[in-house]
């Protein structure tokens, strides 16, 4: 069964740090294009990173210069360090890939892990 697992999340202080993680497992060759998003209570699922499979990476406004994207491709597992954590940041953060196997490629999400920054 080809499937992303999160993990990582929990809860910080106000300008903390995390280190999320997202594995992907199955039978796949690799992960091609790689993302992270976040919901918060009450609000749609907004984007917050992109790394290609060349690693090139973008941010959303909100979290550039405080989260890195990045990828281990030997682990297949694609992490979201994110730094200077403030209070808006608390969401259940979610990643997104394209795995690439023997029987093709498709979109996948992972079950979600939860981060809060609260004092």
């Amino acid at each position: 069964q080809v499937q992303l697992v999160e993990s990582g999340g929990g809860l910080v202080q106000p300008g903390g740090s995390l280190r999320l993680s997202c594995a992907a497992s199955g039978s796949i060759f690799n992960i091609n294009r790689a993302g992270w998003y976040r919901q918060s209570p009450g609000k749609e699922r907004e984007w917050v990173a992109t790394i290609t499979s060349s690693g090139s990476t973008n941010y959303a406004d909100s979290v550039k210069g405080r989260f890195t994207i990045s990828r281990d491709n030997a682990k297949n597992t694609v992490y979201l360090q994110m730094d200077s954590l403030k209070p808006e940041d608390t969401a259940v953060y979610y990643c997104k890939a394209v795995l690439i196997g023997g029987w093709g490629a498709g979109d996948y999400w992972g079950q979600g892990t939860q981060v809060t920054v609260s004092s």
